[in-house]
């Protein structure tokens, strides 16, 4: 579960790794995942989020309680 972004969800992918010769061995593909701490003003207290780079792009937009709020109606825990 390390791998995952609490917001959008996003969880690694798989391929295939392609050497010279063309043969193919299984690899995998990470999100870029961040911890990040925001300030959250309902609840006077500061909360730890497991980020992609793309999620705390959309923070930015949307704001932190917004993202809370997504959060939890996906079932997090925050």
């Amino acid at each position: 579960m390390s791998a995952h972004c609490m917001l959008t969800g996003a969880e690694p992918r798989f391929g295939n790794r392609v050497s010279h010769s063309h043969r193919r061995t299984s690899r995998r593909f990470d999100p870029n995942i961040q911890t990040k701490r925001y300030w959250l003003p309902s609840e006077n207290r500061y909360v730890r989020l497991r980020l992609s780079a793309r999620a705390i792009k959309l923070i930015d937009t949307i704001g932190v309680e917004a993202a809370v709020a997504r959060i939890r109606a996906r079932g997090g825990r925050v």
